[in-house]
């Protein structure tokens, strides 16, 4: 898919970089798991379905858990409008269009192509912007499609999930079932976990990186797109100020998420944030911005 959003060679070229060694990584897993486990066809057929599964099903995954529903033109008429503005200005297909039932005032792009996008904006985001914030929001989600980085982040981050989940089940399979078993069994299950733990922690570092990045592509993208940098600064100070103050049970039910949303659900008091969040700082974002600004000759 082509489209009027402004090419990154930058961003394209970190993507194959990050696909390229999360894949070396793949396949070092399971030929581990298949050493380990000998059963070849158990692990293959369990990790080809997972990753099938994730790939195909994200969308309605992400909507699930942000508990998001599709919406027609009939019912938000203003969120359908802005969206048909921006892909007609693009030239690129319109994504379906999702509303979230949560105040978290926040939004994502999901899916596994253009074809097959979907974004996704809660209702404590349509509360709080105007309809010219709301646009460079949906203009930076836009672009994540447009850019293709939305399934590069979905495939990514499928082997840091299962590798999380087999750590999970090493561990309480050792905690509950220890006395039950063998030394031997016991030692299998301590390397698997030790595996999966240094395989999850690469997965980690790895996507965090690239998110970091393409958060920086996307805000560039929209501000190009729209031709209004300064507004998009508006919205993500004003995203951001607000998330600060929302209850802590409601930003972990979204962390998970991160990584996809226009602005990391964290609040107050995360020391390690920059260090290893899936966004770049509000300031650096900011900076970004406003460099944007000058470039366009953007009255502030």
């Amino acid at each position: 898919m082509r489209s009027r959003f402004e090419p990154d060679r930058q961003l394209t070229a970190r993507m194959a970089v990050t696909m390229f060694l999360l894949g070396l990584v793949y396949v070092a897993f399971v030929a581990a798991l298949i050493v380990l486990l000998k059963s070849v066809v158990l692990v293959v057929v369990i990790a080809a379905a997972l990753l099938v599964a994730q790939f195909w099903f994200s969308d309605r995954i992400a909507l699930y858990a942000m508990h998001g529903h599709l919406v027609t033109a009939e019912e938000q008429p203003e969120l359908h409008g802005v969206i048909d503005r921006l892909c007609a200005t693009a030239d690129m297909p319109k994504p379906r269009v999702a509303v979230s039932e949560m105040d978290l005032p926040n939004a994502f792009a999901t899916g596994r192509n253009a074809d097959h996008a979907v974004v996704c904006v809660t209702t404590g985001l349509l509360r709080r912007l105007e309809t010219d914030e709301l646009e460079g929001v949906l203009a930076h989600e836009l672009s994540h499609v447009a850019h293709r980085d939305v399934a590069v982040i979905t495939i990514a981050s499928f082997l840091g999930v299962i590798a999380g989940l087999i750590v999970r089940f090493a561990f309480y399979s050792q905690l509950f079932g220890g006395r039950n078993r063998d030394q031997n069994t016991a030692a299998l299950l301590a390397i698997v976990m030790a595996v999966s733990a240094l395989v999850y922690a690469l997965s980690f570092l790895l996507i965090r990186a690239l998110s970091r990045y393409r958060e920086l592509a996307a805000d560039r993208a929209a501000a190009m797109l729209t031709g209004k940098p300064s507004v998009l600064a508006s919205a993500l100070t004003k995203v951001s100020g607000d998330i600060a103050r929302i209850p802590t049970q409601d930003l972990r039910t979204a962390q998970a998420f991160n990584a996809f949303f226009f602005t990391p659900a964290l609040g107050p008091g995360t020391a390690v944030a920059n260090m290893f969040s899936t966004h770049p700082s509000l300031e650096r974002r900011l900076e970004a911005l406003a460099a944007i600004s000058v470039e366009l000759g953007e009255a502030a």
